[in-house]
């Protein structure tokens, strides 16, 4: 699958409660995101399956395209279309080699152009650095300099993704320097209704193609 530019729309389980999860995923997709990473650490394997399965389906009816986030057997188990991986979260060329051809495949390289090296090598489809600003997701996470971007641009052809701390206020520095997709949680998501996670998505896609 072809990755140009475009919103990256990552879920919280966290701050996704209160059966808010699929409506709000379905106002960030009508909203124009064209990526959604479904992000849910827990252990419940059915609910997550059965969660997984009704966002994939919300994505292929607006032309998006499913992440899933560190497992690779939900993701073939509910033919999404690629997984993510952080550092932690296993082996990118053996995530490759499971998935059907055509999958993407994230890389998170925080701010080490080594580390977007070595997921290129492995056939990543995409490569993720952050964060850059304040993260409510992860506080504690090393900042990145916007530089990492150009620089990145200058070593690698793949998609650039921008993700920590991303809102409206900053995502156009981000934009200028190199990045592709703006992932972004909480500057979507931490809304009191579906209606303002779309409009919010909106503006992010606006942005992102002015």
């Amino acid at each position: 699958m072809s990755l140009t530019r475009g919103l990256y729309a990552i879920t919280d389980s966290l701050l996704l409660a209160d059966d808010r999860l699929l409506p709000y995923c379905e106002a960030v997709l009508k909203g124009g995101a064209s990526l959604l990473q479904y992000r849910d650490k827990s252990s419940e394997h059915s609910r997550r399956q059965n969660e997984a399965l009704r966002l994939r389906e919300l994505c292929e009816r607006y032309n998006a395209q499913l992440i899933i986030n560190d497992d690779v057997a939900l993701a073939l188990a509910v033919e999404a279309h690629g997984v993510h991986l952080g550092q932690t979260d296993g082996s990118l060329s053996e995530a490759r080699a499971r998935l059907p051809k055509g999958a993407l495949l994230g890389a998170t390289c925080h701010a080490n152009l080594e580390l977007a090296a070595a997921a290129e090598q492995a056939g990543a489809s995409y490569l993720a650095f952050g964060r850059f600003f304040l993260s409510k997701t992860k506080p504690g996470a090393a900042a990145a300099p916007l530089s990492i971007l150009h620089d990145a641009g200058q070593q690698s052809r793949l998609p650039k993704v921008a993700i920590g701390g991303v809102s409206l206020d900053n995502a156009a520095s981000l934009l200028d320097a190199g990045a592709d997709y703006l992932a972004v949680v909480n500057s979507l998501f931490a809304a009191d209704n579906a209606a303002k996670v779309e409009r919010r998505a909106r503006a992010f896609v606006e942005l992102i193609h002015s």
